[in-house]
């Protein structure tokens, strides 16, 4: 059975959560409930290389974030996350200031899947002095960017991490039909 090369990118702002997140997925499905420690990922080890078969044929995901040795504007991704910071509004503004501009400008591509994903869940804070981000709000700024879903978890905690990596995992095995992995219009709430 031939492997088949899914290319992911995590795009975001410095510190979002991106190496975290990747770090805690890159431990295996059964460390993604719960409290478990975490080793972190090196930037330089990139691409991260999930092994994943499904009943039907064998993928390989290979994981990129904007740390990448490589100019990430070199890759030719099959799915984009653009990734945010939950506890930071400045990070949420930069989603829509920054990033989707430099997915648009850098992949031409109108069948390119992106998915909008909060990181660091755990650090929601009721007292933030620049106000609270409730996931509504970041749902609406995903909508408004046209992105395919919105996602948050914390790799952390593990609260929300087993649903995100099943979303992923579907949106990128999507992404290798006919169909592609874009949603049928609107964002999707995860």
């Amino acid at each position: 059975m031939e492997e088949q090369i899914i290319t992911i990118l995590l795009l975001g702002d410095e510190k979002c959560g991106k190496t975290t997140f990747l770090s805690r997925i890159s431990q295996g499905r059964p460390n993604l409930q719960g409290n478990v420690p975490i080793t972190i990922l090196r930037d330089i080890d990139q691409p991260f290389v999930f092994d994943i078969r499904s009943r039907k044929r064998q993928y390989r995901f290979e994981f990129f974030d904007t740390s990448s040795p490589e100019s990430w504007k070199l890759l030719r991704p099959d799915l984009v996350i653009i990734c945010y910071d939950i506890s930071q509004r400045l990070s949420l503004i930069n989603l829509q200031r920054v990033w989707v501009k430099e997915v648009r400008a850098t992949f031409n591509h109108d069948r390119l899947p992106m998915l909008v994903l909060g990181l660091k869940r755990d650090l929601r804070s009721e007292d933030d002095p620049n106000g609270i981000i409730y996931p509504q709000e970041a749902y609406a700024r995903a909508q408004e960017m046209r992105a395919d879903k919105y996602m948050e978890c914390s790799a952390v905690t593990g609260e929300l991490l087993p649903e995100v990596f099943d979303d992923i995992c579907s949106t990128a095995l999507k992404s290798t039909s006919e169909e592609g992995g874009q949603s049928e219009g609107g964002c999707a709430i995860m």
